[in-house]
């Protein structure tokens, strides 16, 4: 299996634009499909310096008149993903534009045209990258430095409190993210299996397998081990994912977590994941988070993993469909009203969460921030 991702449909790129292209035939279905593709925001590309390498992002504004706006700044789950999420994230975006909030995005180091490869990253090298992008923005007229936080999915729950240990952030919204790499990995396969009804064997093969594997990857085993202990059978690992899962087996947020004590954090669990193990991620939130009263937990029944309605991810055609006529009805119910009413919560009390989080952090720090292995 793959560390826990935030589905992109590159899956269904293909086919989305032929339907485009057959509605295109029909002026009406395609006003309609360019209506619903219009957001109440505004978009453009920008560039962000660092490590000697260029982020290309953008930057989605609220039409609302005011110079100066919030921002959530997106972390992404595994995978090469654009700015945008293949356009999943504007819908998003506009809720947080009807708050009052700016949206910051960038492509993954090697997508599109990016310099670098995300798959020569660390957790730590996604922080860094974040804080850095988070420092641009707070050089911008057009960004209130003190009303700054993250979004992010799936992987990136090992990324989120390493953004706020480096620097002050105003809030969290963390979806369905996974707590310990190889403990959601484990949960991954056996939900897969059950899911598709394997028999007994086929599940203690599995299991066996992901064992072998973890003890190759403890003693830091190479790609070519890997792969001659597997017999060929490599499953679409590559060298280069060899190597980022190797650099990132061991990720584990507990202990990171605490850099999160008293920032308001939204936590939205869905009640159909089979990637991560959201029963275990909400203890977890909640043992370290809860005594400093500032999380809250969101309950999805009808979502998978990228939050999206179960009744349309289990259709293909009718997730395409979804995507082109009703974008926004992709998403569980109240999935983007919940996040829009977090942000509004956040007004006017920005100042007070960044004084008291810079002052605590120049204390204690000083100011300096399928895979094989999951299962």
């Amino acid at each position: 299996m793959r560390p826990p991702t935030w589905p992109s449909r590159r899956a269904l790129r293909t086919l989305t634009w032929i339907l485009v292209a057959v509605l295109a035939v029909a002026a009406g279905p395609t006003g309609v499909v360019l209506w619903q593709h219009s957001y109440a925001m505004d978009e453009r590309r920008v560039s962000i310096r660092h490590g000697g390498h260029t982020l290309h992002g953008v930057l989605a504004t609220p039409r609302d008149g005011r110079t100066r706006h919030g921002l959530v700044v997106y972390l992404h789950g595994d995978g090469p993903v654009d700015a945008t999420h293949d356009g999943g994230y504007r819908p998003l975006w506009e809720a947080n534009a009807r708050a009052g909030y700016a949206s910051l995005s960038w492509d993954k180091p090697g997508v599109d045209g990016a310099p670098g490869n995300w798959l020569h990253q660390s957790m730590d090298d996604r922080a860094d990258e974040a804080a850095a992008a988070i420092a641009w923005a707070r050089a911008r007229p057009d960004v209130d430095g003190d009303r700054i936080g993250l979004w992010g999915a799936s992987q990136a729950g090992w990324v989120l409190p390493k953004v706020a240990a480096r620097t002050p952030v105003s809030f969290v919204v963390a979806v369905s993210p996974a707590v310990n790499w190889l403990r959601q990995g484990r949960y991954h396969l056996l939900a897969e299996l059950r899911a598709e009804g394997a028999p007994p064997a086929r599940v203690e093969a599995e299991v066996a397998r992901s064992d072998a594997v973890r003890r190759l990857l403890r003693r830091r085993a190479t790609f070519e081990e890997y792969a001659a202990a597997v017999h060929g059978d490599t499953r679409g690992m590559t060298a280069d994912r060899w190597r980022f899962v190797s650099r990132n087996h061991t990720a584990d947020a507990t202990r990171d977590l605490d850099a999160l004590r008293g920032v308001p954090v939204l936590l939205t669990l869905a009640g159909h994941d089979v990637n991560v193990d959201t029963a275990d991620t909400e203890r977890v939130y909640r043992r370290i988070l809860d005594p400093g009263g500032a999380l809250t937990v969101e309950h999805y029944p009808d979502a998978t993993h990228a939050l999206v309605r179960h009744s349309v991810e289990r259709s293909e055609l009718r997730t395409v469909l979804t995507a082109l006529f009703r974008p926004r009805a992709l998403f569980a119910d109240r999935f983007l009203e919940d996040q829009r009413r977090f942000l509004q919560g956040r007004h006017g009390e920005g100042a007070a969460v960044h004084e008291s989080r810079a002052g605590r952090r120049a204390w204690t720090h000083g100011w300096s921030p399928g895979s094989a292995s999951g299962r």
